[in-house]
C-alpha cells in the first residue's frame, strides 16, 4: 500500500525590512517564528506560520543588497478566518500596528473582508468566512 504524505506549501517573498515585515505577520496575524537563517547562500530570512500547519511564509533579504519587491494589486495572501471574533481581533491588531485597509482591485474581496498592505507593499486579505 502506498502512503501519501501531506504536501507542504511555502510562500517566499523578498523583504526590504525583515523586522517590520516579521512584526506585521507575528503581531498583526499571530503567526509564530518557526525559524530564522543568516547569510544562507547570501540570504537572511525568517519562516513564519504555526508548527502544525502545512504551510508557512518565508521572508528573505539579500545580504549584498535588497531585492526590490515587485507587487501587483492581485498578488495576494488570503487568510480565511471564519470566527468573527478572531477576524475582528486580527483586524484590530493590524490597525494597532498602523496598517490601514486599502481598496482591493477585485471587488470580490471587499464583500466579506479587508485588504491590507504589508511593510513591503504586498497585499494581504483577511476574509471573514470559511474556505468554500
Amino acid at each position: 500500500m502506498h502512503t501519501r504524505s501531506t504536501p507542504q506549501l511555502r510562500v517566499a517573498r523578498p523583504s526590504l525590512d525583515l523586522d517590520a515585515a516579521t512584526s506585521f505577520y507575528t503581531t498583526g496575524l499571530g503567526l509564530d517564528v518557526l525559524g530564522t537563517f543568516a547569510d544562507h547562500a547570501g540570504f537572511d530570512g525568517v519562516l513564519l506560520g504555526h508548527a502544525e500547519w502545512p504551510y508557512h511564509l518565508e521572508l528573505t533579504r539579500r545580504c549584498d543588497g535588497p531585492a526590490t519587491p515587485r507587487c501587483t494589486d492581485e498578488d495576494l495572501l488570503v487568510f480565511y478566518l471564519p470566527d468573527r471574533a478572531e477576524w475582528e481581533a486580527a483586524v484590530q491588531r493590524l490597525h494597532a500596528l498602523g496598517a490601514r485597509s486599502v481598496p482591493p482591485s477585485n471587488p470580490y474581496w471587499s464583500a466579506h473582508g479587508l485588504t491590507f498592505r504589508d511593510p513591503d507593499g504586498h497585499r494581504l486579505v483577511l476574509q471573514h468566512g470559511a474556505w468554500p
